[in-house]
């Protein structure tokens, strides 16, 4: 008898700065059964201190897959993705946009820095359904860095 597979862990790092979007996706998790470690930052600068394991109080672990807003305070998306990949530790980091614009020259910008994905919010489903899936069968069928 074949035992089942055990799926593979994964943590999340949500860097976003609407407190409404953060609720909608930790809500989603948990109602998709989404088996993750969730760790939010509400910049760039606080997410590079946690990835970098330099913040006062939180830490996550890999694998790990980051959720990148755009339009954030103090450092936004796209300097952080100019950062995280000038870093020779954390340039391979898989991120996944998740943003409110639609705009083709965010996108076109986004996949220049290689993210591994652009989402607009609104078209990710109600109460961001779509995102849960999406990122279960993402995190459980490749191998994360």
């Amino acid at each position: 008898m074949n035992e089942p597979m055990a799926l593979p862990r994964f943590s999340v790092l949500l860097v976003d700065d609407d407190d409404v979007a953060i609720e909608g996706v930790l809500r989603s998790f948990r109602k998709h059964g989404i088996h993750c470690t969730t760790v939010v930052a509400m910049d760039g600068v606080e997410a590079l201190d946690i990835l970098r394991g330099r913040h006062d109080s939180k830490r996550i672990d890999g694998p790990l897959i980051v959720l990148l807003d755009l339009n954030m305070p103090r450092m936004d998306g796209f300097q952080f993705l100019e950062e995280l990949r000038a870093d020779a530790r954390l340039r391979g980091t898989v991120v996944f946009v998740l943003t409110t614009s639609s705009r083709d020259a965010d996108r076109n910008r986004a996949y220049n820095e290689n993210v591994a994905g652009y989402m607009v919010k609104a078209a990710v489903g109600p109460q961001f359904s779509l995102l849960a899936g999406f990122l279960e069968k993402y995190a459980t069928s490749v191998r994360l860095p």
